[in-house]
């Protein structure tokens, strides 16, 4: 008996499957390991920024990029390729694909010094890059062309330094915020610490004192001896 199915649910594929591993005695299975556009394309959202980027770089070398040329881009590769390896077993659990199926990116060692385990290369496999090559296109609205443009890795660098242009101009903006508000906090601070005087109304040290004469300003108040004077005469 051979059954297809096709257009499945993941969380149908995994009760398949989970069915059929109870009765793999009884059953020949063939699963499909396949990397297609639905599986590239949930791989790559899995993957942090360096990873990515990492893949796209694979990509972009039309699926063989030398280990050396990519610590000189990357620094240590210990972080890309983890983030790689831990995407394959998060997309078994949650039945993006089967078991077994096999890394998008292979590394390659130095045959004439098998003790040495340090990549000479990473490469792909030719259908899985031209699957990988449209699911960058998909999910991040770029990538390094081939096969479609020679000037592939051109324009990715040209979508990276837009990128950053775009960060760093939302971090400037978030720094004059920040100044902004600060020296508002200041000023509040500095009015609540001046005296009860309205703007405008807070009298000159050099105004004369009116207290307690009775005279406006305007007044021809009389001097003091000329009152005394006026005494005398009475």
């Amino acid at each position: 008996m051979k059954i297809t199915i096709e257009g499945a649910s993941p969380e149908f594929e995994r009760k398949l499957l989970d069915l059929l591993a109870e009765h793999r005695e009884e059953l020949a299975v063939a699963v499909d390991t396949e990397w297609d556009a639905d599986r590239a394309e949930r791989y790559l959202r899995t993957l942090p920024g360096p990873a990515l980027h990492f893949l796209e770089d694979v990509v972009a070398a039309q699926g063989h990029a030398d280990a050396e040329d990519l610590r000189d881009r990357f620094g240590s590769l210990r972080g890309p390729t983890i983030a790689l390896s831990r995407a394959m077993p998060r997309g078994v659990k949650a039945g993006w694909w089967p078991e077994g199926t096999p890394a998008p990116i292979q590394p390659v060692y130095d045959p004439q010094n098998p003790s040495w385990q340090r990549a000479i290369a990473y490469v792909m496999e030719r259908k899985v890059l031209d699957v990988f090559n449209d699911a960058l296109w998909a999910v991040t609205g770029h990538g390094p062309g081939y096969p479609r443009d020679p000037e592939d890795l051109k324009q990715l660098e040209e979508a990276r330094d837009q990128d950053a242009t775009e960060r760093a101009a939302l971090e400037e903006a978030r720094t004059k915020e920040f100044e902004a508000l600060e020296e508002a906090l200041q000023d509040a601070e500095e009015h609540e610490a001046a005296p009860g005087w309205a703007d405008g109304d807070a009298p000159s040290a050099l105004a004369p004192a009116a207290v307690g004469t009775g005279w406006a300003a305007e007044d021809d108040a009389p001097r003091a001896l000329d009152i005394l004077d006026e005494g005398e005469d009475r």
